[in-house]
């Protein structure tokens, strides 16, 4: 039986790290043909030779997500591979934690540039070749700190916030172009980003203590929601904000 994903081209980012390497696994299972991108050429390289010995068609790109030519030439490696687009994963980011007067303006010029930036570069250069799909979608990683405040990581929550944002809007703008644009917002999740956190604090993390479930996700739970948002079983649903955290946001 086909996969869910058969028949279409996903261009996945930060496709190393933690949820975008469960993202890129779980979407070859599903047989997509793959575009994987990190800002590490030899970290890509090697998760795309991992996932053809397991048969699938895999393009690995190193990609700076905040540079428009680095995106320009991404698409354009994915055009002449592949000659289409129909699902784009914005995964890429970096988290810095200080608040407000903590912050450093090269700190907060680097987090909105990947994950601000970022996110809105690979929506306007990828466009034309998802619009040319017809059934394209557009799936935008945000975080439960895009819905909530903590007091702390100023650049990460602005930048969080701007995604979710940006998502709506793009949304609107394309409903009836053959575009679904939404956004997944993770809690706590298990991924390098945070592990040192979660070794050091375990189970009375904060943020864990405060979810329902007392305990922290695991990235193929989140790649579950991309899944669903990239392939067809969503396709009445755009413009809206999908919270993978355990009920973090509940209360």
């Amino acid at each position: 039986m086909p996969g869910r994903l058969a028949g279409k081209v996903a261009l996945i980012t930060g496709a190393t790290g933690g949820i975008g390497r469960a993202t890129a696994e779980l979407f070859a299972r599903e047989d997509a043909r793959l575009v994987l991108t990190d800002v590490s050429q030899t970290a890509v390289d090697d998760l795309a030779a991992r996932l053809r010995a397991e048969g699938a068609d895999v393009l690995a790109v190193r990609l700076d997500v905040s540079s428009p030519e680095s995106w320009s030439e991404a698409v354009e490696l994915t055009r002449h591979r592949f000659g289409r687009l129909d699902v784009l994963v914005n995964i890429a980011g970096v988290v810095d934690w200080p608040g407000v007067e903590e912050t450093t303006k090269d700190g907060w010029d680097r987090v909105i540039a990947v994950n601000q930036t970022g996110t809105w570069l690979g929506m306007k250069t990828a466009m034309p070749l998802l619009r040319d799909s017809g059934n394209a979608s557009v799936v935008n990683t945000s975080s439960v700190l895009g819905l909530v405040g903590s007091g702390a990581a100023a650049a990460y929550q602005a930048s969080k916030g701007a995604v979710r944002l940006l998502t709506k809007t793009a949304a609107v703008e394309y409903a009836t172009r053959g575009v679904r644009v939404n956004s997944v917002h993770p809690g706590v999740i298990a991924t390098p980003m945070i592990q040192e956190l979660l070794d050091e604090q375990g189970d009375q993390q904060p943020d864990i203590v405060r979810t329902p479930m007392r305990r922290a996700g695991t990235p193929a739970e989140v790649a579950a929601m991309m899944l669903f948002l990239a392939g067809d079983e969503s396709s009445f649903v755009t413009g809206a904000e999908f919270v993978v955290d355990g009920g973090l946001t509940a209360h």
